[in-house]
């Protein structure tokens, strides 16, 4: 390697990008709060969150556009917030475009050529395998207002690959698009990464991009890194109820364990888990824990013992499936995927495999007993007897 790196990865890999301990601070407010991450070479990394989670601007650090308060930001070894942002190898692709509408396609993908003094024989080189990279070939002499959203995003891209930058950052650069355009660029973006074989760093409030494009996903909340990791990981191993709740659809209930690989819900029913207790949980004492569920998990079966028996409250048809909701016996409301419909005051059955119930650590971020859609634990139970709630029908119910 030929520099030192300051993050430990287990996995080897070069770091082109180092954040350590990072912070940053608007008008008094902290919006980023000592985050720390690594970037590798050739990775497509996604910053997910809210609006106002700090994603926008950790990006806008990387690309010089804004000044941290304190912390390390190193590309490839070298402290990159001591370098001016046009001496950066770094090129950023906005939500809105940017193009120049005087301009045709071809002179905005070398206007960044031209301010260089590169040759124009290299100029009309680059420009023209930049514009086929994008699937523009064609539309050199085209103008801007010749354009669809989707043909516009491209050349944007283009004029930001044309640099050969060692770094592309993304910020939300298809918010402005239809859905159906979305979904197609979503799979082109990670296609030309692969081709271009550069890091590419991305910004998104939208899940399904960051779970279609990305290697590695980095989950913000308030300025504060809350999960790192793959698709996979995050999706079904989520490390608190913000993450759980955030990427996709998720019940989220609070229940207890007494011992390893049990875990037991509202009402007394008790499921298998893959899960032991946590190191810090006492065995035969009811330990709380926060259970996730996802929707699709759940076996609709006929009512009876062992299972969440309960009512169906609503059913709406998605396309490739039907969500319903179900409110079990003690009150909890459920949601629930499933193939085949039931009807609307239908009594049913839940069951979940173990491998499907995830049990993660209580937190601030968890449900509170007796807020909405949880039941209150019974006045004289031990603590934890009677615990449950469902955060996906607390939000479906208050939509």
């Amino acid at each position: 390697m030929a520099y030192n790196q300051i993050l430990e990865d287990d996995t080897g890999s070069e770091h082109i990008i180092e954040i350590k301990n990072l912070n940053k601070s608007f008008d008094g407010t902290k919006v980023l709060k000592d985050i720390t991450f690594y970037i590798r070479n050739n990775e497509f990394i996604t910053l997910l969150g809210p609006s106002g989670c700090g994603k926008s601007t950790t990006l806008r650090i990387i690309a010089g556009f804004e000044t941290a308060d304190s912390g390390i930001v190193n590309f490839e070894g070298k402290d990159l917030l001591k370098t001016p942002a046009n001496k950066r190898n770094i090129n950023t692709v906005f939500q809105r475009y940017a193009l120049f509408p005087h301009l045709n396609v071809f002179d905005n993908v070398a206007f960044g050529l031209k301010i260089k003094k590169v040759a124009k024989p290299e100029i009309k080189e680059r420009v023209n395998k930049a514009l086929a990279t994008v699937g523009l070939a064609d539309y050199g002499e085209r103008y801007i207002d010749q354009l669809s959203g989707g043909q516009m995003q491209r050349v944007a891209i283009a004029r930001a690959i044309v640099n050969r930058p060692r770094i592309l950052l993304l910020d939300e650069p298809l918010g402005a698009l239809d859905l159906k355009m979305r979904k197609e660029m979503q799979l082109e973006l990670k296609s030309m990464q692969r081709e271009l074989g550069i890091t590419f760093v991305y910004v998104t409030h939208d899940q399904e991009e960051a779970l279609t494009m990305s290697d590695t996903i980095i989950v913000m909340k308030d300025g504060i890194i809350q999960q790192i990791g793959t698709p996979i990981d995050i999706y079904n191993e989520p490390k608190n109820a913000y993450v759980a709740d955030f990427i996709g659809e998720s019940n989220i209930v609070a229940g207890t364990m007494k011992k390893d690989f049990e875990v037991t819900l509202s009402g007394g029913i008790t499921f298998k888990c893959v899960d032991p207790m946590f190191k810090e949980f006492t065995e035969g004492v009811q330990n709380l824990v926060d259970v996730v569920i996802r929707p699709e998990d759940f076996y609709v079966e006929e009512e009876k013992e062992g299972r969440i028996n309960g009512t169906v409250e609503s059913i709406v048809f998605k396309g490739v499936h039907y969500e319903m909701l179900v409110r079990s016996d003690d009150g909890i409301v459920w949601m629930v995927q499933n193939v085949d419909p039931c009807k609307i005051g239908q009594r049913v059955g839940l069951y979940v495999d173990p491998d499907d119930i995830q049990i993660m650590r209580r937190s601030e971020l968890s449900p509170d007993f007796g807020s909405y859609g949880i039941k209150k634990p019974a006045e004289n139970a031990p603590d934890g007897e009677g615990a449950g709630a469902s955060a996906a029908a607390s939000k479906e119910e208050n939509k």
